[in-house]
């Protein structure tokens, strides 16, 4: 009798439990993953509109002779290889700075180099869009102090347009990562660095062999994320130089919107094209994971 009821307990609160959860796992089928297997199953098709045909896996046999594909995934690539270091290089520095306790109006300075990446989108991209321009402020300054003789055609010269959406996201993102090394560096146990200096350990040797160290879960974090916002670069491309000049500044996420809103709607495609930035970005995360589990 005794085990009747308790079974009967445990069957009571098991089921209150998934009443419980109930909603939420509706809420998650419904918004994340019916969208993902039917964006799944419309990648498998290909047509104008709503007039769709199965074609199977002809969309990736497309992909493969699709120039402006290829030359919106090297873009991509190059932003991701270029820009991607050298802003958690920048963010670790700016951290290291200042956690600093001999850095003076350590909080302002904080606050400033974070600011960037609680702005609008749209509105530094056209700042920058206009910083940039050929009679812009940025040609004038160069010009004032001589650096350059002639004005550089950030918007208008494939390799300059390039550098601008390098400058632009790596200017908006830096702040965002810095705030993550920093909180890290002041969890670490600072007897650690007590030890190192009386033991004669420079601060470089200091910040290279014990911080970065401590830091790589950190590291790894901001690796992946910056990553996969990196492949999805969008709103940059798109309002500074609208993925020109040439389509030198295409990205995949352009051209997605491009095969759904700008040519003739082809949404099998495009999802197609939505599952690569999903196969890099999973690809590279493991390629992350597995570079720091190599390293421990």
């Amino acid at each position: 009798m005794t085990q009747i009821r308790s079974r009967n307990f445990h069957r009571f609160y098991d089921i209150n439990g998934w009443g419980f959860v109930l909603a939420s796992l509706t809420l998650v089928t419904l918004f994340m993953i019916y969208p993902i297997l039917n964006s799944l199953w419309l990648s498998m098709h290909s047509g104008k509109g709503t007039i769709v045909q199965f074609v199977g896996f002809g969309n990736i046999t497309r992909l493969m002779h699709d120039q402006v594909f290829i030359t919106a995934l090297t873009n991509t690539l190059i932003f991701l290889i270029v820009q991607v270091p050298l802003m958690i290089l920048l963010s670790l520095a700016t951290a290291s700075c200042l956690n600093s306790p001999n850095v003076r109006f350590r909080s302002f300075f904080r606050m400033a180099i974070f600011l960037p990446c609680v702005t609008s989108l749209v509105a530094y991209s056209i700042l920058f869009k206009s910083m940039f321009g050929y009679d812009g402020i940025v040609n004038s300054a160069l010009m004032t102090i001589g650096v350059i003789d002639n004005p550089i055609p950030w918007l208008t010269d494939p390799f300059w347009a390039k550098v601008t959406i390098i400058l632009a996201i790596t200017w908006r993102w830096t702040g965002y990562n810095m705030i993550f090394y920093l909180a890290a560096m002041q969890n670490i146990d600072k007897s650690i660095y007590e030890a190192a200096k009386l033991e004669g350990v420079s601060p470089v040797q200091t910040f290279f062999h014990i911080t970065v160290p401590l830091l790589k879960p950190v590291i790894l974090f901001t690796s992946v994320m910056s990553t996969i916002g990196t492949l999805q670069l969008f709103d940059e491309a798109m309002n500074i130089t609208n993925g020109g000049p040439a389509n030198s500044t295409l990205t995949l996420s352009m051209y997605i919107y491009n095969l759904s809103f700008k040519f003739v709607p082809n949404f099998g495609y495009a999802a197609t094209v939505s599952y690569v930035i999903v196969f890099f970005a999973a690809v590279l995360a493991l390629v992350q994971f597995k570079f720091v589990q190599d390293k421990k």
